[in-house]
C-alpha cells in the first residue's frame, strides 16, 4: 500500500501538467486564430478602398459556357480584349457564331463549339476535342442558367431534373474534365455565375433557387477542396448576378427601389465579373453591394431577413 500511495502521488501531479499543457496549447491556438482572424479583418477592410492588382488574363485559355447572349457574350468579348483565348461554347449555333466573329473583328482570338452540356456525354465529347485542339484550358466561365428578368416573370415552373441539369449537374461533369489538369499544373481560374436565386428566394421559382443555392455549396467545396490540398494558384470566384439589374433586351423591367438597385448593361456586368475574377476575389456580386447584402442576411434572425426581403423585394412590373 505504501508503494502504491507513492506511485499515486506522482501520477496526480504529472496528469495535472499534462492537463494544463493541453489548455495552454488550446489558449496559444485560440489566440493565433482570434489575431489571424482581426487581420483577416482589417485586410478586408483595406481592400475595400486598395483592391489587389489586377492579374493578366493574356494568352490565357479562357472556355465561356453560354457565350451567345447576354452576359456570358459580353465574358468572351472583353477577355478577349485582354488578350485570353476565347472557346465560346453555346447550344445555339447562331448566336455562338456570332459571338466568334464579334471577337474575329475586333483583333481577338477566338473558336466556336457547339454543345448541349446539360449531357454527360456531350461534355466528355467537347473535352476530348478542346484539349486536342488547344490542350490546357486554363479558365472556365460558367454562365448557363441565369435567368432573364422576363422569364423569370413569364415562365412557367421550370423542369425539375432539367433545372437542375442546366445549372448544377452540368458544373460537376465539367469539373471532372477541365480541374484535374488545373490542379496538376497548380494553375487555372474556375468561375461560377449564379443569380440572386442563389441568395434569397425567387417566388414560384423553388428548383430555380434550389439549384442555384447548391452552385453556392459547390463553389465553397471547391474554394475548401484547393486549400486543403494546398493548391494555392487555382481559384474559384463565385458571381451573384441579379438579373433585374442587367438591362439586356428588356428595357420595360420597373423596380420598386429604382435608386437602390437602378440597372446596368451587360456590358457593365461584363466588366464587374472580370474585375473581380481578376483580383481572385472569392465571391463578388453584380452590382457589387449586393454582396454585403447577401452576407448580412445570412446572419441576422429569420424574422429580421423576412422584414428585409419584403422590403427589398422587387415589385417588379412590365410596362
Amino acid at each position: 500500500m505504501d508503494v502504491l500511495s507513492v506511485l499515486l502521488h506522482f501520477i496526480f501531479p504529472i496528469k495535472m501538467l499534462l492537463r494544463l499543457y493541453s489548455f495552454c496549447i488550446l489558449m496559444v491556438d485560440v489566440a493565433w486564430v482570434v489575431f489571424n482572424a482581426i487581420c483577416a479583418t482589417f485586410q478586408a477592410a483595406y481592400e475595400l478602398f486598395r483592391p489587389p492588382p489586377l492579374k493578366t488574363v493574356r494568352l490565357e485559355t479562357a472556355m465561356v459556357i453560354g457565350s451567345g447572349r447576354g452576359v456570358g457574350r459580353q465574358i468572351a468579348m472583353q477577355l478577349a480584349d485582354l488578350g485570353a483565348i476565347v472557346l465560346c461554347i453555346d447550344i445555339n449555333h447562331q448566336n455562338n457564331e456570332d459571338t466568334v466573329d464579334h471577337i474575329k473583328l475586333r483583333g481577338g482570338s477566338a473558336a466556336s463549339y457547339i454543345c448541349d452540356v446539360t449531357r454527360r456525354e456531350k461534355i466528355e465529347e467537347l473535352a476530348a476535342q478542346i484539349k486536342k485542339d488547344v490542350g490546357f484550358v486554363s479558365m472556365l466561365f460558367y454562365c448557363c442558367g441565369i435567368p432573364s428578368p422576363r422569364s423569370l416573370m413569364t415562365q412557367p415552373p421550370q423542369d425539375i431534373h432539367k433545372t437542375l441539369d442546366l445549372t448544377l449537374t452540368s458544373y460537376f461533369w465539367l469539373i471532372d474534365n477541365f480541374l484535374p489538369e488545373m490542379k496538376t499544373r497548380d494553375h487555372g481560374h474556375i468561375v461560377a455565375l449564379t443569380s440572386v436565386a442563389g441568395l434569397s428566394y425567387i417566388k414560384d421559382k423553388m428548383p430555380l433557387s434550389v439549384a442555384q443555392f447548391a452552385v453556392q455549396g459547390l463553389a465553397e467545396s471547391l474554394m475548401e477542396d484547393l486549400r486543403i490540398n494546398k493548391i494555392d494558384n487555382v481559384h474559384v470566384t463565385l458571381i451573384h448576378i441579379y438579373p433585374f439589374i442587367v438591362n439586356d433586351e428588356y428595357h420595360d423591367v420597373k423596380l420598386r427601389i429604382p435608386s437602390y438597385f437602378g440597372t446596368i448593361s451587360p456590358v457593365e456586368a461584363a466588366s464587374s465579373i472580370l474585375d473581380s475574377v481578376r483580383r481572385n476575389y472569392p465571391e463578388a456580386s453584380v452590382p457589387k453591394h449586393l454582396l454585403c447584402l447577401g452576407h448580412l442576411l445570412r446572419i441576422l434572425p429569420r424574422r429580421a431577413t423576412v422584414l428585409i426581403r419584403d422590403l427589398l423585394d422587387t415589385g417588379v412590373d412590365f410596362a
